[in-house]
């Protein structure tokens, strides 16, 4: 059996850092991720626990790919729990192919980090056992160092995904911004609108007033000249 250990800090929030890791596949740094599955999703007091299906390629060496064979995908189950009360996320993750001869349980745990809440504090750990198969001690060994080279893969993915969301923020907020001056745009053509509207209403008022007034006079000069004939 041998135990692998990490720790890792992100200068991210824990939000941010959780978000990118539920986001965190399919990504350019590990494509050996094939797919995720959701399995179940709950809510156990307050906190939420999933229940995930990876698929993924394992890259098997020919002469291990000979004494265990060599599937086409592997499959892993993995469960996580999100307790936003303790700012702490951790999965777990141990593979289902390969079961009978060989078992990697890994855990992460994201938590905010106990000195700057700015920043996020990454503890890794897996646990290989090889049982069963010859050179057991060296096919140890073998993954141990693959699952060290993929963690830093996998913080390079992180930053990648923590800068796709940061991008979408931003696109949100300038979409947001450009949004609200387009508002501002159509309500001060409205207004500018309306305001030629009471104008144009103003000024056909003044001028109706002008044709009454005008009909009054023709009229009172007309009733005048017939009086005047009368007489």
């Amino acid at each position: 059996m041998k135990i692998w250990t990490s720790e890792h800090v992100f200068n991210h929030s824990w939000e941010t850092v959780s978000q990118a890791a539920w986001r965190k596949y399919p990504n350019p740094m590990n494509p050996a991720v094939v797919g995720i599955d959701v399995l179940e999703r709950r809510v156990q007091e307050g906190r939420l626990v999933t229940d995930r299906l990876i698929s993924s390629k394992w890259g098997i060496p020919g002469w291990a790919a000979s004494l265990i064979g060599s599937p086409s995908v592997c499959y892993g189950y993995e469960q996580s729990t999100v307790d936003p009360a303790q700012r702490q996320m951790e999965l777990k993750t141990r593979n289902i192919t390969f079961g009978s001869s060989i078992s990697v349980d890994e855990r992460l745990v994201y938590s905010e980090h106990p000195d700057d809440p700015s920043k996020t504090l990454l503890r890794q750990e897996a646990v290989v056992t090889v049982q069963g198969v010859p050179l057991t001690d060296y096919m140890e060994n073998i993954l141990t160092s693959k699952i060290s080279a993929n963690a830093g893969k996998g913080r390079e993915a992180m930053e990648w995904v923590i800068g796709k969301i940061n991008q979408e923020v931003h696109e949100l907020a300038t979409a947001t911004k450009s949004a609200v001056k387009t508002t501002d745009e159509l309500l001060h053509s409205a207004k500018h609108s309306v305001d030629g509207l009471a104008e144009r209403a103003r000024q056909l008022g003044h001028l109706t007033d002008g044709i009454t007034e005008k009909a009054k006079n023709i009229h009172l000069t007309s009733e005048t000249t017939a009086n005047q004939r009368q007489l």
